[in-house]
């Protein structure tokens, strides 16, 4: 049995449940329910005002497991008070059940200790605003799929039909209409009785009961209606609700269904199981290339925006023809390239501009991830991500007012999100090392914890709507697996495995060190509030990471077919040069570049001669410089700057007027507006970076030139947005409160109702409005000095600078210069208050002393 609320005498008021707990249990309650403490309450009665009000009561329901969830739905069609045997007997109906009467103990006194139930084992009350969200009405149907009692279905009714049912149903007419409905309560009530009333039925009465006996317990009927509904309106067995819809009675329901008020009562957590074991070894080395590949994927994301990426949306966000041109690029779904934009954006390293012709771009903090260790970068990645609310699978769905939700737009936060992605990841901790768990257990288990959490509701979810017809069959349920929780819970499966947190579906041990969890073997998750500072956790899954990287290498292997292969990732310095030089043909497990004019001719803009790149080649490259690749440098090095391009508009200049005739006859140039101004030089009607273009796309290799005719240097500097901060997780309510701040709150609520709740003699001047004690001025200074010398306490009455109220419990120390000094109850601490702002005094009863 739960343990009792108090050992005196039982409470009348959850007040005064409360105030029956100790220490401990006030803490416990406030830690569950931390909106509680915003502000801290002055007393136990405004802690007890505030955890019944609506807002408060659906948080707490929210955060309810299904069992307990269903044992608070229970209470809720129980008469109130309901003794625990009644609370008992109708989660386990008539047969009993061992395993709800294991659980069911640690599910009231979960009730309990989040204030949603209060009072002794014989009187169990659930909070009034719990019982209005959950108990049945026609506007609210119970998710017991119960109806109202007969009571209630036939308070509008006429006494008169009332005696005509209890007459048709075989008891004897009363004088009045509330003992005809107790007798026919009575009656639905008595299995004996009422099993030989339905023994009566035809097997079409008994047809229209089953469909409605589950839910939703009303149904229309026609004007006249079938001899078989006649028969249950007859006898009760149906009540009406309006002229054309009968309500099943909730007794009748009970008595239907062996007395159980849930149709499959859910005591013990789906278990979460594997569906295939790997060798731990085998999940580490598959997560690492995972997380090798998401550094890469990032790198390549991000440098292809160097110069500036795509242009923010006037409401937020990118366009779909700027994702769906990021996913081409990455060679992903346009799903996948949302999700590594909104990584990046958490992670701090993208950001917009802020410029008029607002851009995104790689913020400076980017520059500073290239520079780190590989399994750093891969910390700096995941840590973000784990408390993230920003959830990149919603993209391409629509808000409330259906508006499509655009990447890095600013509706996709879901506060919900980092508490879903943890509890994931720690749900597959459980499974021993390399097991690699069925997904659908990962979900019903979700969905069991929290079944309302997610659901887009402002209360406890609605079951279908009534039948249309008392004999037709009832709505289908709604898909489990459309929940935000739920598909949050999908998408964390996906994203993880993308991240390298997990190898073949199993959690990775890196991962393990990210949660805090044991590495060696499978735990119990841990504890939120017990977690060491994520970005400790997080450089110890960057250790465990780095030995299953892949080694970076300093060399490539050129072919003659102007390929060069690197048989691993690249050293920084070495990826940056050669990204210029050369374009990447594939990636892998060994990356191929190729050269091309274009490339060579990138190299030489960015300031580097045909000898620095033979050197640079022959410095790092396995094998010989094949003899094409050497031609392809020298021959586009022969031409390059042949032609100077500068601003007149813009012109074109060369040493040899036979290049500029044959530029003048081709066809291609009559867009960029040539003319002839000197045999060595051509003007030009389009901008020279126009110029530049179109020439380079004739094939010649031209340069541009500055105002001094200088050759300009094309250097691979990258463009980025000023520095900017990662965005802020949106909080999911109040935080967690730690161990002091519950110990302070607990110590000053306890205080505060010592001060409310002090008996007082009466006061020698009555009272005046508001409650404060009013006495002369000798009065109030002969009263404090003669608390001071016994060691008593007194009831005040203050009003402070600002003039504000209020009543408080002192005990006297000091009484001089107008001031006295005590220690204040109320705020428990010695304060010191002006004699000429103490509105009166009065002693406190002999018992309080």
């Amino acid at each position: 049995m739960p343990e009792v609320t108090g050992a005196g005498a039982a409470p009348r008021t959850l007040a005064e449940a409360l105030r029956a707990r100790g220490d401990e249990g006030l803490a416990a309650l406030l830690r569950a329910r931390p909106d509680l403490l915003s502000p801290v309450p002055n007393d136990l009665t405004q802690l007890a005002t505030r955890a019944g009000t609506r807002g408060s009561v659906v948080r707490a329901l929210e955060r309810l497991d299904r069992f307990a969830l269903q044992t608070a739905e229970a209470l809720a069609v129980a008469p109130d008070p309901a003794p625990y045997p009644v609370l008992l007997a109708l989660l386990t109906g008539d047969e009993g059940d061992p395993e709800i009467e294991a659980a069911l103990p640690g599910a009231v006194a979960l009730l309990r200790e989040q204030a949603l139930v209060w009072g002794e084992d014989d009187r169990l009350r659930l909070v009034r605003t719990a019982r209005e969200l959950l108990a049945p009405s026609a506007q609210h149907p119970s998710p017991t799929g119960l109806g109202p009692t007969v009571a209630e279905a036939t308070a509008g009714m006429s006494p008169g039909r009332v005696q005509e049912i209890i007459v048709t149903a075989g008891l004897t007419a009363t004088h009045d209409p509330v003992s005809a409905v107790a007798a026919l309560t009575e009656l639905f009530t008595d299995r004996t009785r009422m099993g030989a009333l339905l023994d009566e039925a035809s097997p079409e009465a008994l047809a229209v009961l089953d469909r409605l006996v589950w839910g939703p317990p009303y149904g229309e009927v026609t004007a006249n209606p079938a001899p078989p509904v006649q028969w249950l309106r007859d006898r009760g067995l149906l009540l009406p609700v309006s002229a054309r819809t009968m309500v099943l009675p909730r007794e009748v329901a009970l008595h239907l269904r062996g007395g159980r008020a849930q149709r499959a009562p859910e005591p013990v957590a789906p278990v979460v199981e594997a569906a295939r074991d790997y060798r731990p070894q085998v999940v580490d080395s598959a997560a690492a290339g995972q997380a090798y590949a998401a550094l890469a994927t990032v790198e390549e994301l991000l440098k292809s925006w160097d110069q500036g990426g795509p242009q923010v949306l006037r409401a937020g966000g990118m366009s779909v023809r700027d994702l769906k041109r990021t996913a081409a690029a990455l060679d992903v779904s346009e799903q996948l390239a949302a999700f590594w934009v909104e990584l990046c954006f958490g992670a701090g390293l993208l950001a917009s501009d802020g410029e008029a012709d607002e851009r995104y771009a790689p913020t400076p903090a980017y520059d500073d991830w290239l520079d780190l260790p590989p399994a750093e970068r891969w910390a700096r990645l995941v840590a973000p991500w784990l408390m993230s609310t920003r959830v990149a699978g919603l993209v391409g769905g629509a808000d409330a007012k259906g508006r499509t939700l655009a990447a890095l737009g600013p509706d996709l936060d879901r506060a919900a999100a980092p508490e879903v992605r943890h509890r994931v990841l720690e749900l597959l901790a459980t499974l021993p090392p390399g097991a690699a768990a069925d997904p659908e257990t990962v979900f019903a288990r979700m969905r069991w914890e929290r079944p309302l959490r997610g659901a887009g509701q402002a209360g406890p979810p609605r079951p279908p709507q009534p039948t249309t017809d008392a004999e037709e069959t009832a709505a289908p349920a709604p898909d489990p697996h459309t929940d935000l929780r739920s598909r949050l819970a999908r998408w964390t499966l996906a994203e993880a495995e993308l991240l390298g947190l997990t190898g073949r579906g199993a959690l990775a041990g890196p991962a393990r060190a990210l949660l805090n969890l044991p590495l060696a073997e499978a735990a119990a998750p841990a504890d939120h509030g017990g977690r060491v500072e994520l970005s400790v956790a997080a450089g110890r899954a960057a250790t465990l990471l780095a030995p299953l990287l892949p080694e970076a290498v300093d060399h490539v292997l050129l072919q003659a077919d102007l390929t060069a292969v690197a048989p691993g990732p690249l050293r920084r310095p070495l990826a940056d040069a050669l990204a210029v030089l050369a374009d990447v043909e594939s990636k892998g497990g060994a990356t191929v570049y190729r050269f091309t004019p274009g490339s060579v001719r990138r190299a030489l803009d960015s300031g580097r001669s045909a000898s620095d790149l033979h050197d640079f080649l022959t410095a790092h490259s396995r094998t010989p410089v094949p003899q094409p690749l050497a031609y392809l440098i020298d021959d586009v090095a022969r031409k390059h700057g042949h032609l100077r391009i500068g601003a007149a508009s813009a012109y074109v200049r060369c040493d040899d007027d036979t290049v500029l005739g044959e530029i003048l006859a081709d066809r291609r140039s009559a867009a960029l507006g040539l003319r002839r101004l000197a045999p060595t030089v051509l003007a030009a009607q389009a901008d020279p970076a126009s110029l530049l273009d179109g020439l380079r796309a004739m094939g010649y290799a031209p340069a541009a030139e500055s105002a001094e005719g200088d050759v300009l240097i094309t250097r691979a500097d990258a463009y980025r947005t000023p520095a900017r901060t990662a965005p802020v997780p949106v909080p999911d309510g109040p935080p967690a409160p730690d161990a002091t701040l519950l110990g302070a709150a607990v110590k000053a609520i306890r205080a505060g109702d010592r001060a409310a709740t002090a008996v007082r003699k009466e006061p020698a001047a009555p009272a005046a409005t508001g409650g404060l004690p009013r006495t002369s001025a000798a009065e109030t200074l002969a009263t404090v000095q003669a608390a001071a010398m016994t060691g008593s306490a007194v009831w005040i009455g203050y009003v402070n600078a600002e003039g504000a109220a209020s009543q408080r419990v002192i005990a006297p120390v000091r009484v001089e210069g107008g001031f006295v000094t005590g220690y204040d109850h109320t705020a428990d601490e010695v304060r010191t208050y002006p004699l000429h702002r103490i509105t009166g005094v009065a002693e406190l009863a002999d018992d309080q002393v």
